[in-house]
């Protein structure tokens, strides 16, 4: 899982953000102005940066360009507003924001702008690690990709769980539902890594409600994070 660096002067968004970053299995640094993001930036660099835009020290836009103009934008940088103007996001995406997050931020939006985010910072270190043609007699600055294995670039999908499960049905109603729904509740927590947000969106429950369900059928809750 990747380190994610969430800037944003709003207190609700940054634990909101961190609760669904950590459920993914990432890891969650916060800073809520421009200071404490640079100190963050220099302890430990991100794998991708949540920003938001207007802060009251730093606006987020400033804090892009600075680290683009200081070369200390070697991760992805999604920016993040509720009042943004067309144009302000066209100059982020210029400086160099990879893309672009209108608040109230939808789930479905932030998971695949992050997952979208880590891919292309995984395939920047990529090209960066391999080869220039210079070394191979060809044009000095460009990188070789044409021999690399498609494995290299983008994983195979992994099968999902495999799950056989028998039911008894000489029982009470009651004891066959429960053993049906928590056979369900293990299989999508299986096929999701764990991920209570995940399931939560398959399942069509709110993230308290799944989570009582889980307790009241015994459901294990505990997963490695890898």
């Amino acid at each position: 899982m990747a380190n994610i660096l969430v800037v944003d002067d709003e207190l609700g968004i940054r634990d909101l953000l961190c609760e669904i970053l950590n459920d993914e299995g990432h890891t969650v640094e916060l800073a809520e102005n421009a200071a404490q993001a640079r100190a963050a930036r220099l302890r430990e660099a991100p794998d991708l940066v949540l920003l938001d835009i207007w802060m009251p020290d730093t606006d987020g836009v400033t804090l892009l360009k600075e680290w683009s103009t200081s070369g200390a934008l070697t991760m992805p940088v999604i920016m993040m507003s509720g009042h943004a103007t067309i144009d302000t996001a066209v100059e982020a995406t210029r400086i160099g924001a990879l893309a672009f997050l209108e608040k109230p931020i939808t789930l479905q939006k932030l998971l695949k702008a992050v997952e979208q985010g880590l891919t292309r910072g995984a395939l920047r270190k990529l090209t960066q690690s391999m080869p220039s043609l210079s070394s191979l007699g060809g044009k000095a600055g460009t990188v070789v990709l044409a021999d690399m294995p498609i494995s290299a670039v983008e994983p195979a999908p992994e099968a999902g769980p495999q799950v056989t499960q028998n039911f008894m049905l000489d029982k009470p109603l009651r004891e066959g539902r429960d053993e049906y729904e928590k056979a369900y509740f293990e299989f999508h927590l299986a096929k999701e890594n764990g991920s209570m947000t995940r399931v939560a969106e398959k399942t069509g429950l709110e993230r308290t409600h799944l989570y009582r369900k889980l307790k009241q059928l015994g459901v294990d809750l505990t997963r490695k994070r890898i």
